[in-house]
Protein backbone atom coordinates (compact mmCIF):
# COMPACT_ATOMS: atom_id res chain seq x y z
CA UNK A 1 0.00 0.00 0.00
CA UNK A 2 1.61 3.19 -1.04
CA UNK A 3 0.01 6.29 0.58
CA UNK A 4 0.39 10.11 0.91
CA UNK A 5 -0.09 11.69 4.34
CA UNK A 6 -1.47 15.07 3.68
CA UNK A 7 -2.27 17.69 6.65
CA UNK A 8 -1.14 21.06 8.61
CA UNK A 9 1.36 21.55 10.89
CA UNK A 10 0.36 20.53 13.93
CA UNK A 11 -2.79 18.29 12.56
CA UNK A 12 -0.89 14.86 14.14
CA UNK A 13 0.73 13.78 11.01
CA UNK A 14 3.77 12.18 12.58
CA UNK A 15 2.13 10.41 15.07
CA UNK A 16 -0.16 8.93 12.38
CA UNK A 17 2.30 8.38 10.56
CA UNK A 18 4.08 6.27 12.95
CA UNK A 19 1.09 4.46 13.69
CA UNK A 20 0.31 3.32 10.03
CA UNK A 21 3.95 2.12 9.56
CA UNK A 22 3.61 -0.64 12.64
CA UNK A 23 0.02 -1.48 11.03
CA UNK A 24 1.02 -1.81 7.66
CA UNK A 25 4.37 -2.72 8.03
CA UNK A 26 5.45 -0.04 5.43
CA UNK A 27 8.60 2.49 4.77
CA UNK A 28 7.88 5.95 6.51
CA UNK A 29 9.44 8.16 3.65
CA UNK A 30 9.84 11.65 5.45
CA UNK A 31 11.53 14.29 3.36
CA UNK A 32 13.32 15.86 6.03
CA UNK A 33 14.88 12.86 7.06
CA UNK A 34 15.92 12.33 4.06
CA UNK A 35 17.54 15.50 3.49
CA UNK A 36 19.55 15.30 6.91
CA UNK A 37 20.87 12.03 6.24
CA UNK A 38 21.91 12.79 2.41
CA UNK A 39 23.92 15.87 3.66
CA UNK A 40 25.27 13.53 6.81
CA UNK A 41 26.25 11.09 4.34
CA UNK A 42 27.77 13.94 1.81
CA UNK A 43 26.20 12.26 -1.02
CA UNK A 44 25.59 14.12 -4.27
CA UNK A 45 22.49 14.90 -3.93
CA UNK A 46 22.57 15.73 -0.02
CA UNK A 47 26.18 18.27 -1.37
CA UNK A 48 23.55 20.42 -3.72
CA UNK A 49 20.74 20.43 -1.37
CA UNK A 50 23.33 21.94 1.39
CA UNK A 51 24.32 25.25 -0.94
CA UNK A 52 20.68 25.52 -1.02
CA UNK A 53 20.33 25.10 2.75
CA UNK A 54 23.13 27.10 3.98
CA UNK A 55 21.89 29.82 2.13
CA UNK A 56 18.46 29.71 3.71
CA UNK A 57 16.89 29.19 0.01
CA UNK A 58 14.35 26.63 -0.59
CA UNK A 59 15.47 23.22 -1.99
CA UNK A 60 14.57 22.68 -5.57
CA UNK A 61 11.62 20.22 -6.49
CA UNK A 62 14.24 18.51 -8.62
CA UNK A 63 16.70 17.63 -5.93
CA UNK A 64 13.83 16.47 -3.36
CA UNK A 65 12.17 14.30 -6.33
CA UNK A 66 15.78 12.72 -6.58
CA UNK A 67 16.00 12.29 -2.88
CA UNK A 68 12.49 10.06 -2.69
CA UNK A 69 12.56 8.76 -5.85
CA UNK A 70 16.47 6.83 -4.73
CA UNK A 71 14.69 6.35 -1.44
CA UNK A 72 11.54 4.15 -3.70
CA UNK A 73 14.30 1.78 -5.09
CA UNK A 74 15.40 0.90 -1.83
CA UNK A 75 14.42 -3.30 -0.74
CA UNK A 76 12.19 -2.34 2.35
CA UNK A 77 9.75 0.08 0.21
CA UNK A 78 8.79 -2.90 -1.84
CA UNK A 79 5.43 -3.90 0.66
CA UNK A 80 4.26 0.20 0.37
CA UNK A 81 5.25 3.35 1.81
CA UNK A 82 3.93 6.37 3.16
CA UNK A 83 5.40 9.67 2.45
CA UNK A 84 5.45 12.64 4.84
CA UNK A 85 5.77 16.28 3.88
CA UNK A 86 6.24 15.10 0.40
CA UNK A 87 4.56 16.34 -2.26
CA UNK A 88 3.99 19.77 -0.92
CA UNK A 89 1.89 21.08 -4.13
CA UNK A 90 0.79 19.81 -7.56
CA UNK A 91 3.55 20.35 -9.43
CA UNK A 92 5.13 17.86 -7.22
CA UNK A 93 2.45 15.19 -7.36
CA UNK A 94 2.39 14.99 -11.54
CA UNK A 95 6.59 14.59 -10.81
CA UNK A 96 5.95 12.20 -8.48
CA UNK A 97 3.13 10.03 -10.35
CA UNK A 98 5.54 10.30 -13.45
CA UNK A 99 8.52 8.76 -11.38
CA UNK A 100 6.58 6.08 -9.70
CA UNK A 101 5.10 5.21 -13.00
CA UNK A 102 8.43 4.66 -14.50
CA UNK A 103 9.04 1.92 -11.40
CA UNK A 104 5.85 0.16 -12.08
CA UNK A 105 3.76 1.98 -9.18
CA UNK A 106 1.46 4.23 -7.85
CA UNK A 107 -0.56 6.29 -5.35
CA UNK A 108 -3.03 3.88 -3.90
CA UNK A 109 -4.56 6.83 -1.20
CA UNK A 110 -3.95 10.33 -0.24
CA UNK A 111 -5.22 10.84 3.31
CA UNK A 112 -5.69 14.28 4.54
CA UNK A 113 -5.72 15.07 8.32
CA UNK A 114 -8.03 17.91 8.65
CA UNK A 115 -8.40 20.07 11.66
CA UNK A 116 -9.46 23.33 12.43
CA UNK A 117 -6.65 26.08 12.35
CA UNK A 118 -7.55 27.50 15.63
CA UNK A 119 -7.03 24.32 17.59
CA UNK A 120 -4.07 23.95 15.21
CA UNK A 121 -2.96 27.48 16.94
CA UNK A 122 -4.05 26.55 20.69
CA UNK A 123 -2.27 23.25 20.41
CA UNK A 124 1.10 24.16 19.17
CA UNK A 125 0.81 27.37 21.54
CA UNK A 126 0.88 25.53 24.13
CA UNK A 127 3.43 23.00 23.29
CA UNK A 128 6.69 23.62 25.08
CA UNK A 129 10.01 21.44 25.10
CA UNK A 130 12.83 20.55 27.28
CA UNK A 131 15.92 22.69 26.61
CA UNK A 132 18.10 19.90 28.45
CA UNK A 133 16.73 16.16 26.76
CA UNK A 134 13.95 17.51 23.95
CA UNK A 135 11.09 16.34 25.95
CA UNK A 136 7.39 17.89 24.35
CA UNK A 137 4.81 18.85 26.96
CA UNK A 138 2.90 21.36 27.38
CA UNK A 139 2.24 24.70 29.51
CA UNK A 140 0.84 22.77 32.23
CA UNK A 141 4.61 21.70 32.64
CA UNK A 142 6.32 24.10 34.91
CA UNK A 143 9.54 21.88 34.21
CA UNK A 144 10.56 19.02 32.40
CA UNK A 145 8.81 15.55 34.04
CA UNK A 146 12.09 13.81 32.49
CA UNK A 147 14.79 15.39 33.20
CA UNK A 148 13.65 18.48 35.57
CA UNK A 149 14.79 20.73 32.99
CA UNK A 150 13.40 24.11 31.70
CA UNK A 151 10.79 23.95 29.41
CA UNK A 152 10.56 26.81 26.60
CA UNK A 153 8.52 27.47 23.56
CA UNK A 154 10.17 27.93 20.23
CA UNK A 155 9.73 30.52 18.44
CA UNK A 156 7.69 28.58 15.54
CA UNK A 157 4.88 28.18 17.97
CA UNK A 158 3.85 31.62 18.95
CA UNK A 159 0.17 32.05 17.65
CA UNK A 160 1.60 34.78 14.63
CA UNK A 161 4.00 32.89 13.61
CA UNK A 162 1.41 29.21 13.63
CA UNK A 163 -0.96 31.32 12.04
CA UNK A 164 1.30 32.21 9.07
CA UNK A 165 2.39 28.85 8.37
CA UNK A 166 -0.95 27.68 8.36
CA UNK A 167 -1.42 30.77 5.94
CA UNK A 168 1.08 29.10 3.63
CA UNK A 169 0.50 25.37 4.06
CA UNK A 170 -3.34 26.49 3.05
CA UNK A 171 -1.93 28.29 -0.01
CA UNK A 172 0.21 25.81 -1.16
CA UNK A 173 -1.78 22.80 -0.16
CA UNK A 174 -5.47 23.68 -1.73
CA UNK A 175 -4.14 23.08 -4.98
CA UNK A 176 -2.85 19.46 -4.31
CA UNK A 177 -5.54 18.26 -2.22
CA UNK A 178 -8.03 19.03 -5.51
CA UNK A 179 -5.26 17.18 -7.62
CA UNK A 180 -5.99 13.79 -5.71
CA UNK A 181 -9.74 14.51 -4.93
CA UNK A 182 -10.06 14.59 -8.67
CA UNK A 183 -8.11 11.27 -8.85
CA UNK A 184 -10.42 9.86 -6.62
CA UNK A 185 -7.54 9.09 -4.30
CA UNK A 186 -8.06 11.75 -1.67
CA UNK A 187 -9.43 10.40 2.00
CA UNK A 188 -10.51 13.40 4.04
CA UNK A 189 -10.01 12.40 8.12
CA UNK A 190 -11.18 14.59 11.04
CA UNK A 191 -8.00 14.65 13.21
CA UNK A 192 -9.74 16.78 15.53
CA UNK A 193 -10.33 13.96 17.92
CA UNK A 194 -8.20 11.23 20.24
CA UNK A 195 -5.29 10.02 18.19
CA UNK A 196 -7.12 6.37 18.32
CA UNK A 197 -10.29 7.38 17.15
CA UNK A 198 -8.21 9.12 14.15
CA UNK A 199 -6.30 6.02 13.43
CA UNK A 200 -9.56 4.18 13.36
CA UNK A 201 -11.22 6.17 10.69
CA UNK A 202 -7.68 5.87 8.53
CA UNK A 203 -7.69 2.20 8.63
CA UNK A 204 -11.47 2.02 7.79
CA UNK A 205 -10.97 4.59 4.88
CA UNK A 206 -8.17 2.17 3.58
CA UNK A 207 -10.49 -0.50 3.95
Amino acid sequence: MNIVLLGAPGAGKGTQAAKLVEAYDIAHISTGDLLRAAVKAQTRLGLEAKSYMDAGELVPDSLVIGLVKERLQEPDTEKGFILDGFPRNSTQAVTLDAELSGLGREIDAAIAVIVNPEVIVNRLASRRVCRSCGYIGSAADASCPICAGEMYQRDDDRPETVRNRLDVYEKATAPLIDYYRGGELLVEVDGDRPVDEVFASIKAALA
